[in-house]
Protein backbone atom coordinates (compact mmCIF):
# COMPACT_ATOMS: atom_id res chain seq x y z
CA UNK A 1 0.00 0.00 0.00
CA UNK A 2 1.29 3.55 -0.55
CA UNK A 3 1.40 6.52 1.67
CA UNK A 4 -1.32 8.70 1.05
CA UNK A 5 -0.91 12.74 0.88
CA UNK A 6 -2.66 14.71 3.77
CA UNK A 7 -5.05 16.97 3.25
CA UNK A 8 -7.81 17.95 5.28
CA UNK A 9 -7.28 20.41 8.39
CA UNK A 10 -7.26 18.31 11.70
CA UNK A 11 -9.83 19.33 14.42
CA UNK A 12 -9.23 21.36 17.41
CA UNK A 13 -7.52 18.93 19.48
CA UNK A 14 -9.28 20.29 22.74
CA UNK A 15 -12.65 20.77 21.24
CA UNK A 16 -12.91 17.23 19.93
CA UNK A 17 -13.59 13.99 21.23
CA UNK A 18 -10.55 11.79 21.02
CA UNK A 19 -12.49 8.90 19.13
CA UNK A 20 -13.29 11.79 16.76
CA UNK A 21 -9.53 12.80 16.98
CA UNK A 22 -8.01 9.83 16.27
CA UNK A 23 -10.28 8.70 13.49
CA UNK A 24 -9.39 11.99 11.36
CA UNK A 25 -5.66 11.10 12.22
CA UNK A 26 -6.31 7.91 10.47
CA UNK A 27 -8.28 8.71 7.66
CA UNK A 28 -5.62 11.74 7.00
CA UNK A 29 -2.15 10.65 7.64
CA UNK A 30 0.55 8.41 6.02
CA UNK A 31 0.39 4.79 6.10
CA UNK A 32 3.97 5.10 7.79
CA UNK A 33 2.42 7.92 9.97
CA UNK A 34 -0.38 5.92 11.20
CA UNK A 35 1.78 2.93 12.08
CA UNK A 36 4.21 4.63 13.57
CA UNK A 37 1.32 6.39 15.65
CA UNK A 38 -0.57 3.44 16.73
CA UNK A 39 3.14 1.60 18.17
CA UNK A 40 3.38 5.01 20.16
CA UNK A 41 -0.38 5.31 22.14
CA UNK A 42 -0.02 1.15 22.48
CA UNK A 43 3.49 2.10 23.59
CA UNK A 44 2.27 5.12 25.76
CA UNK A 45 -1.04 2.67 26.97
CA UNK A 46 2.06 0.37 28.27
CA UNK A 47 4.22 2.25 29.47
CA UNK A 48 2.23 5.30 30.96
CA UNK A 49 4.59 6.17 33.94
CA UNK A 50 8.03 7.13 34.08
CA UNK A 51 11.13 4.94 33.52
CA UNK A 52 14.76 6.43 33.79
CA UNK A 53 15.36 9.94 33.33
CA UNK A 54 12.27 10.46 30.12
CA UNK A 55 9.75 8.23 29.95
CA UNK A 56 9.13 6.49 26.15
CA UNK A 57 5.61 8.55 25.57
CA UNK A 58 7.82 11.80 26.21
CA UNK A 59 10.33 10.31 23.58
CA UNK A 60 7.39 9.85 21.33
CA UNK A 61 6.02 13.50 22.07
CA UNK A 62 9.23 14.68 20.94
CA UNK A 63 9.08 12.65 17.55
CA UNK A 64 5.63 13.57 16.30
CA UNK A 65 6.43 16.02 14.56
CA UNK A 66 9.36 14.13 12.42
CA UNK A 67 7.05 11.19 11.63
CA UNK A 68 2.96 13.06 11.57
CA UNK A 69 4.03 15.89 9.90
CA UNK A 70 3.70 20.08 11.29
CA UNK A 71 -0.18 20.00 10.83
CA UNK A 72 -0.84 16.62 12.94
CA UNK A 73 1.56 17.02 15.42
CA UNK A 74 -0.47 18.54 18.30
CA UNK A 75 -3.12 16.29 17.51
CA UNK A 76 -0.87 13.24 18.30
CA UNK A 77 0.86 14.62 21.21
CA UNK A 78 -2.71 15.31 22.70
CA UNK A 79 -3.60 11.15 21.65
CA UNK A 80 -0.27 10.15 23.10
CA UNK A 81 -0.41 12.01 26.15
CA UNK A 82 -3.83 10.73 27.27
CA UNK A 83 -2.71 7.03 26.15
CA UNK A 84 0.12 7.80 29.01
CA UNK A 85 -2.76 8.72 31.14
CA UNK A 86 -0.44 12.32 32.01
CA UNK A 87 -1.57 13.93 35.15
CA UNK A 88 -0.57 17.80 36.36
CA UNK A 89 3.01 16.90 36.76
CA UNK A 90 3.27 14.69 34.10
CA UNK A 91 1.90 17.44 31.80
CA UNK A 92 4.05 20.50 33.59
CA UNK A 93 7.01 18.49 33.43
CA UNK A 94 6.16 18.49 28.93
CA UNK A 95 5.30 21.89 29.40
CA UNK A 96 8.47 22.96 31.25
CA UNK A 97 10.84 21.23 28.77
CA UNK A 98 8.63 21.16 25.82
CA UNK A 99 9.18 22.88 22.36
CA UNK A 100 6.07 25.54 21.40
CA UNK A 101 4.28 23.11 19.70
CA UNK A 102 4.57 20.40 22.74
CA UNK A 103 3.43 23.42 24.86
CA UNK A 104 0.94 23.80 22.69
CA UNK A 105 -0.17 20.52 23.04
CA UNK A 106 -0.03 20.42 26.58
CA UNK A 107 -2.20 23.38 26.53
CA UNK A 108 -5.28 21.37 24.36
CA UNK A 109 -4.52 17.93 26.35
CA UNK A 110 -5.58 19.58 29.71
CA UNK A 111 -9.68 19.56 29.14
CA UNK A 112 -9.41 15.70 28.37
CA UNK A 113 -6.80 15.00 31.13
CA UNK A 114 -7.21 17.25 34.29
CA UNK A 115 -10.61 17.87 35.89
CA UNK A 116 -9.77 20.46 38.37
CA UNK A 117 -7.86 23.72 38.51
CA UNK A 118 -4.75 22.03 39.00
CA UNK A 119 -2.90 22.92 35.84
CA UNK A 120 -3.70 26.15 35.86
CA UNK A 121 -0.21 27.63 36.36
CA UNK A 122 0.43 26.25 32.78
CA UNK A 123 -2.52 28.59 31.06
CA UNK A 124 -1.80 31.10 33.11
CA UNK A 125 2.22 30.88 31.81
CA UNK A 126 1.26 30.72 28.37
CA UNK A 127 -0.96 33.95 28.74
CA UNK A 128 2.14 35.87 30.12
CA UNK A 129 3.59 35.18 26.74
CA UNK A 130 2.80 36.67 23.23
CA UNK A 131 3.12 33.69 21.20
CA UNK A 132 -0.13 34.09 19.23
CA UNK A 133 -0.70 30.50 18.58
CA UNK A 134 0.52 29.46 22.67
CA UNK A 135 -2.01 32.19 23.45
CA UNK A 136 -5.00 30.68 20.91
CA UNK A 137 -4.10 27.42 23.07
CA UNK A 138 -4.73 28.49 25.91
CA UNK A 139 -8.07 30.22 25.62
CA UNK A 140 -9.52 26.95 24.87
CA UNK A 141 -12.52 24.93 27.42
CA UNK A 142 -9.85 24.32 30.36
CA UNK A 143 -9.44 28.35 30.77
CA UNK A 144 -13.32 28.91 30.03
CA UNK A 145 -13.74 26.29 33.06
CA UNK A 146 -11.12 27.25 35.74
CA UNK A 147 -9.65 30.82 35.34
CA UNK A 148 -11.08 33.64 37.55
CA UNK A 149 -13.32 36.66 35.92
CA UNK A 150 -10.51 38.61 36.99
CA UNK A 151 -7.65 36.31 34.65
CA UNK A 152 -10.49 35.46 32.26
CA UNK A 153 -10.90 39.32 31.18
CA UNK A 154 -7.47 40.12 30.81
CA UNK A 155 -6.87 37.29 28.51
CA UNK A 156 -9.58 38.22 26.39
CA UNK A 157 -7.62 41.86 26.52
CA UNK A 158 -4.38 39.83 25.76
CA UNK A 159 -6.06 38.25 22.82
CA UNK A 160 -7.40 41.59 21.44
CA UNK A 161 -3.92 43.57 21.41
CA UNK A 162 -2.02 40.61 20.01
CA UNK A 163 -4.29 40.01 17.31
CA UNK A 164 -5.64 36.27 18.67
CA UNK A 165 -8.84 35.93 17.08
CA UNK A 166 -11.56 36.26 20.15
CA UNK A 167 -13.42 33.19 17.55
CA UNK A 168 -10.18 31.32 19.73
CA UNK A 169 -11.74 31.82 23.39
CA UNK A 170 -13.74 28.63 23.92
CA UNK A 171 -17.06 29.50 25.94
CA UNK A 172 -16.58 33.65 24.95
CA UNK A 173 -20.59 34.28 24.80
CA UNK A 174 -21.56 32.32 27.88
CA UNK A 175 -18.91 34.08 29.90
CA UNK A 176 -19.05 37.33 28.44
CA UNK A 177 -23.11 37.70 29.18
CA UNK A 178 -23.62 40.44 31.60
CA UNK A 179 -19.76 41.00 32.77
CA UNK A 180 -20.02 44.81 33.16
CA UNK A 181 -17.02 44.62 34.40
CA UNK A 182 -15.50 43.35 30.86
CA UNK A 183 -17.29 46.01 29.01
CA UNK A 184 -15.83 48.76 31.33
CA UNK A 185 -12.30 47.28 30.12
CA UNK A 186 -13.07 46.86 26.79
CA UNK A 187 -14.61 50.46 26.82
CA UNK A 188 -11.49 51.93 27.88
CA UNK A 189 -8.96 49.51 25.98
CA UNK A 190 -10.69 51.13 22.75
CA UNK A 191 -10.78 54.98 23.65
CA UNK A 192 -6.83 54.34 24.52
CA UNK A 193 -6.46 52.87 21.43
CA UNK A 194 -8.48 55.42 19.44
CA UNK A 195 -7.07 58.57 21.29
CA UNK A 196 -3.55 57.11 20.18
CA UNK A 197 -4.59 56.93 16.52
CA UNK A 198 -4.52 53.16 16.62
CA UNK A 199 -7.48 51.28 14.91
CA UNK A 200 -9.40 49.05 17.60
CA UNK A 201 -9.32 45.59 17.25
CA UNK A 202 -11.63 43.02 15.04
CA UNK A 203 -13.71 41.43 17.67
CA UNK A 204 -13.66 44.44 20.34
CA UNK A 205 -17.29 45.40 19.56
CA UNK A 206 -18.41 41.63 19.33
CA UNK A 207 -16.85 40.71 22.42
CA UNK A 208 -18.69 44.09 24.11
CA UNK A 209 -22.30 43.19 22.63
CA UNK A 210 -21.32 40.03 24.35
CA UNK A 211 -21.49 41.51 27.64
CA UNK A 212 -25.31 43.01 27.46
CA UNK A 213 -27.44 40.62 29.69
CA UNK A 214 -30.29 42.43 28.08
CA UNK A 215 -29.16 41.29 24.72
CA UNK A 216 -30.95 38.04 23.30
CA UNK A 217 -28.65 34.95 23.14
CA UNK A 218 -25.71 35.77 20.77
CA UNK A 219 -23.69 32.63 18.69
CA UNK A 220 -20.63 32.35 17.63
CA UNK A 221 -19.05 29.21 15.21
CA UNK A 222 -15.36 29.02 16.22
CA UNK A 223 -12.71 26.54 15.89
CA UNK A 224 -14.35 25.62 19.76
CA UNK A 225 -17.80 24.47 18.45
CA UNK A 226 -20.85 26.50 18.53
CA UNK A 227 -21.34 28.53 21.97
CA UNK A 228 -25.21 30.53 22.69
Amino acid sequence: MTDRPTGTDTPVADATPLDDLRAHLDADLTDAARVWLTRALDEAATHPGSHGPVSVWELRIAEAGRHCGSAHAEAARVLILHAARADADALTRVYRQGTAGERRAVLHALPHLVPGPGALPLVEDALRTNDTRLLAAAVGPYAARHLDAHAWRHAILKCLFTGVSVDEVADLARRARGDTELARMLGDFAAERTAAGRPVPDGLYRVMALTDATAPPHTTDGPHGKES
